[in-house]
C-alpha cells in the first residue's frame, strides 16, 4: 500500500515541476510579446493557457485520490495540502500570463511610448523568484523559500513607483491615457504574479515546518 502512494507522490511532484516550467514559460513569453507588441505571440500564449489548466486539474485529482485512498499521515498530509495550494496559486499565474498577452493584443494600435525600464526589473525579479520556490520544493530547502518572499518587497516597490509614473504620465499628456492605463494593468498584474510566486514559497515552508502559513 505505501509503495502505490509513494508512486503517485512521486507523480505529484514530477506534474507540479512540469507545471512550473509550464507557468515559467508563460510568464516569460508574455512579457516578450508585451516588449516586442506580438500580436500573434500573443494569441499563442492565450491559447497555451489551456494547458495550464490541464495540469491544475490533474494534479487536484492525485492530490484527492491520495486523500481519499490512502489516508496520509501528517507529515504528507502537509504534502498534499501544500500541493493543492501551490497549484492553485500556479494556474493564477498562467491566467495573469493570458491577461498580458490581451492587453498586448488590446494595445496593438495604441504604441508604447514609455520608458518600461521597471517593467523589465518586475518581470525578471518573479522570475528569478519562482525559480528559487520551485528549486526551494525540489531541494526541500525552508530559508530559500523564505528568501523569496523578502524579495517580494522589491517588486512590490517597482509596481509603486510604476503606478506613479504611470499616473503622472496621464496627468500631463492626456493623449497617452489608454496607453497608460493598460500598463497599469500590466503593471498590476505583475504585481500579482509576485503575490502568487509568494504564497508558492509560503506553502513551500508549510509542507516542510509543521508551521501555519500566516506566522512566517
Amino acid at each position: 500500500m505505501r509503495s502505490k502512494f509513494d508512486e503517485q507522490l512521486n507523480q505529484l511532484h514530477i506534474d507540479l515541476l512540469d507545471m512550473a516550467y509550464l507557468i515559467q514559460n508563460a510568464i516569460q513569453n508574455a512579457m516578450k510579446v508585451f516588449f516586442e507588441a506580438d500580436i500573434e505571440g500573443a494569441k499563442t500564449i492565450i491559447k497555451n493557457d489551456e494547458n495550464i489548466n490541464h495540469y491544475q486539474k490533474k494534479i487536484e485529482n492525485i492530490c484527492f485520490n491520495l486523500l481519499i485512498q490512502q489516508q496520509p499521515v501528517a507529515k504528507d498530509l502537509r504534502t498534499i495540502t501544500a500541493a493543492l495550494k501551490m497549484v492553485t496559486d500556479m494556474e493564477r499565474i498562467g491566467d495573469h500570463a493570458s491577461d498580458i498577452s490581451e492587453l498586448v493584443i488590446d494595445m496593438s494600435d495604441c504604441p508604447i511610448l514609455f520608458n518600461v525600464d521597471h517593467f523589465k526589473e518586475m518581470y525578471t525579479g518573479v522570475v528569478s523568484m519562482l525559480i528559487q520556490s520551485i528549486n526551494a520544493y525540489v531541494s526541500r530547502d525552508i530559508e530559500l523559500a523564505r528568501d523569496v518572499i523578502q524579495k517580494d518587497d522589491a517588486v512590490d516597490r517597482l509596481f509603486d513607483q510604476n503606478k506613479e509614473d504611470l499616473i503622472e504620465l496621464i496627468h500631463l499628456n492626456s493623449e497617452k491615457g489608454k496607453a497608460a492605463v493598460d500598463l497599469l494593468m500590466v503593471n498590476k498584474y505583475l504585481e500579482r504574479i509576485g503575490d502568487h510566486v509568494t504564497n508558492i514559497a509560503e506553502w513551500v515552508i508549510y509542507s516542510l515546518d509543521n508551521k501555519p502559513v500566516e506566522n512566517e
